[in-house]
């Protein structure tokens, strides 16, 4: 399937986990505890039930690596996914989502060989939706209106300072800190969930560097957007990263815009 039609089939699907994911957000729901002490609700079991079966529909064969049915030792293993697979986040940010700050979102992203290709990231609450794919280039849309659709790149760091993004929820404190030490910041901007690296490939801040524990399923939906407008997700040595790892933890990284004097990625 070619790239455009599969990032358009994606959208959809992601768009209607995302009503579910508001039908549960609008009223009252309970809050439980992983095996990691993470928490989890009713909204993200119902979305990964809806997208789990519909990504193995669309392509059939291929794995579907998905955050509840990982943390419910249900997932495949990663020496079993091979060189392409899907990954799900049904609901990133569930601490926002409690919270009821508006900052969560759903994550579908395509890997092969290791790189993330393709990602849609939606964020219900807030009506934006951001996807990307190799090839193809990066958008935005406001609501599902494709009619609201338009191309996103990420920037070249502007000369009065860098716009750094910050977790809301999560990340050490002293090793940002130190990291941005020698750094030319104008501003610090906390945001939940993917929405970081979406924030990035749309040109509204330049870097997101991220000390902590993340998971695969965490950002490549997010990194897929992020390249596709030009930006790139770095380990702390400058070397990509990779998916499909043993355990899917990711290593501290460093997301960022436009390198100076490098052209676009959108499209």
């Amino acid at each position: 399937m070619p790239a455009k039609l599969l990032l358009e089939a994606v959208i959809g699907l992601v768009q209607q986990a995302g009503v579910l994911i508001l039908q549960v957000y609008g009223r009252d729901f309970s809050v439980l505890a992983k095996a990691d002490a993470s928490p989890v609700t009713e909204a993200d079991w119902r979305a990964e039930a809806l997208i789990t079966p519909a990504l193995q529909a669309l392509l059939p064969g291929v794995p579907v690596l998905a955050e509840e049915a990982a943390a419910a030792g249900l997932a495949p293993a990663a020496a079993g996914l091979g060189e392409r697979f899907w990954l799900v986040d049904p609901l990133d940010g569930t601490r926002e989502f409690v919270q009821r700050n508006g900052e969560f979102t759903v994550n579908v992203a395509l890997i092969e060989q290791g790189q993330p290709v393709l990602g849609v990231v939606l964020a219900p609450a807030l009506g934006q939706l951001y996807a990307g794919a190799v090839g193809c280039g990066a958008f935005t849309q406001v609501g599902s209106d494709a009619s609201t659709r338009r191309p996103i790149e990420a920037r070249r760091p502007p000369a009065e300072g860098l716009t750094v993004l910050a977790s809301r929820s999560h990340g050490d404190q002293a090793a940002l800190n130190a990291f941005l030490a020698d750094q030319p910041v104008a501003r610090i901007r906390p945001a939940g969930s993917s929405l970081k690296l979406c924030l990035l490939a749309a040109g509204e801040a330049d870097l997101y560097p991220r000390f902590g524990r993340t998971m695969e399923w965490d950002i490549a939906a997010g990194q897929a957007v992020l390249e596709a407008a030009g930006g790139r997700v770095e380990d702390l040595q400058g070397q990509p990263l990779r998916y499909g790892k043993p355990g899917f933890e990711n290593p501290d990284f460093v997301a960022h815009g436009q390198r100076a004097g490098h052209a676009g990625g959108a499209s």
